[in-house]
């Protein structure tokens, strides 16, 4: 590089320009429409004066600063901006820069209902095209009807109350995430785990066995699968085609788990046999949290989406098409705008998934060349999310370094790489989605640098 550049100073130093943005843009608020009085003008002025050094500062790109303060002890979040950030759960929710401006415009409270008409439902503005949205959403899974809601975790509930009754019994995987366990619970149904194999795949098979076994104990058939495509533990693959085969042959409904999936690689719903479609916009679809997507089939529409039949007893009052399932209303605001600025963008990089799959096993093979080091996933990798395991490598370190574990977390920030588990060394996880291949090779070097140190041999 021609010139040296502090990332730690420009994260910073970005912070506090953007920051002086906003107060300015607070004057404009508070000002009459006919203008800003004197004080208002004199601060504004001053403000813009500062500017300037900022943007000098800026142009330095290296130099001494102090963490920004967003108020009281809240610090600025500076991990994207100073590092590579290999954390297994935020890797697919970095938001695109069209969200973080969507995030600036639209952070108001109530923002998305500025023009709220009739019939005052979120997914019926046209203004900003929320209605288009929602539709677009539909089709981007291959189902037929789509909502917003803030998680995966409030799709898994809001199909769960809807179709379970108490003591009705529903297959997950053994792998299961623990939200599907609570939204089963809450429906006051009963979780049954369909056991993985000794690869920790879990086959439609397996899930064929548990679904006879429930009905064998229970004299019925379970009234939901509910299974993730690519599991949290291991982020294997699982044979989620067969097993929505297995559901059609079976008659029972079908809740696909795309957490991992939807947003970062191509879905169609209708194609892998799913009922149901779940998603996480916070985790792949580069959204604020809480975000997530439910959609579902035109045969399922009318009972996941049915509206408030309820009128009120004394007042006669009715609510129009409130849907009961998100109480009226769910996803609104930034997290909803968030999603919809990185729509364009996540359409996109779903078609280049081959990609992500081929940089992950490029890391992966080089984290294998230090010896001691495990992929605990299914190798070659399917995601760019792995459990790898260190314990016959950097864990033998920990044992006599006077920092332990968190000598490995102190050797990669260093080199600006940071998301690995503080002080983990033996099994853990993590991402190499969205990296650049400039940052694979920069990533894979870093390790091995850290193993050559510490006289790890490399094969």
């Amino acid at each position: 590089m021609d010139e040296q550049m502090n990332k730690k100073y420009l994260a910073n130093k970005l912070f506090e320009t953007q920051f002086a943005l906003e107060d300015l843009r607070e004057i404009v608020r508070q000002s009459l429409p006919t203008g800003m009085s004197n004080d208002q003008s004199a601060r504004y002025d001053e403000i813009v004066s500062g500017l300037g050094g900022l943007l000098e500062d800026l142009g330095k790109k290296n130099g001494q600063t102090q963490p920004v303060k967003i108020v009281g002890d809240l610090m600025c979040r500076t991990r994207e901006e100073e590092f590579i950030n290999i954390q297994p759960i935020q890797a697919g929710g970095r938001l695109t820069p069209e969200a973080r401006k969507a995030v600036i415009a639209y952070g108001d409270g109530y923002s998305t209902c500025d023009n709220c008409r009739k019939p005052f439902r979120l997914d019926k503005i046209d203004k900003p095209s929320i209605s288009t949205f929602h539709t677009d959403l539909a089709e981007f899974v291959g189902m037929d009807q789509a909502r917003v809601v803030p998680g995966a975790r409030r799709g898994f509930q809001a199909v769960a109350s809807s179709i379970i009754e108490k003591g009705d019994t529903v297959v997950v995987s053994a792998f299961a995430h623990y939200t599907e366990f609570l939204a089963v619970e809450g429906a006051g149904g009963i979780v049954r785990e369909a056991p993985v194999n000794e690869h920790n795949i879990l086959t439609a098979e397996s899930v064929a066995h548990k679904i006879d076994e429930v009905k064998r104990e229970t004299g019925k058939l379970p009234a939901l699968i509910m299974i993730d495509h690519f599991d949290y533990l291991f982020c294997n693959e699982h044979d989620i085609y067969g097993i929505g085969k297995v559901a059609q042959e079976y008659g029972i409904p079908f809740l696909y788990n795309g957490a991992y999936t939807v947003g970062i690689m191509p879905v169609n719903g209708k194609k892998i046999g799913a009922d149901f479609v779940v998603g996480s916009g916070h985790k792949s679809m580069a959204s604020v949290a809480p975000s997530g997507v439910l959609a579902t089939t035109e045969e399922w529409a009318d009972k996941i989406f049915r509206t408030t039949q309820m009128v009120g007893d004394v007042t006669g009052r009715k609510f129009g098409i409130k849907e009961v399932e998100f109480l009226g209303c769910t996803l609104m605001g930034a997290p909803l705008l968030s999603m919809m600025a990185s729509f364009p963008h996540v359409k996109e990089r779903t078609k280049h998934w081959d990609e992500e799959v081929k940089k992950s096993n490029y890391f992966i093979n080089e984290f294998l060349r230090i010896e001691g080091n495990e992929v605990l996933s299914e190798f070659p990798r399917k995601h760019a999310l792995s459990k790898v395991d260190t314990t016959g490598s950097f864990d033998k370190v920990a044992k006599t370094h006077k920092r332990k574990g968190y000598f490995f977390s102190d050797e990669l920030k260093k080199r600006g790489i940071a998301g690995e588990f503080p002080g983990a060394t033996r099994s853990w996880k993590m991402s190499t989605y969205g990296l650049s291949w400039d940052q694979i090779h920069y990533l894979s070097d870093s390790f091995i640098e850290i193993a050559e140190k510490y006289n790890i041999n490399i094969n």
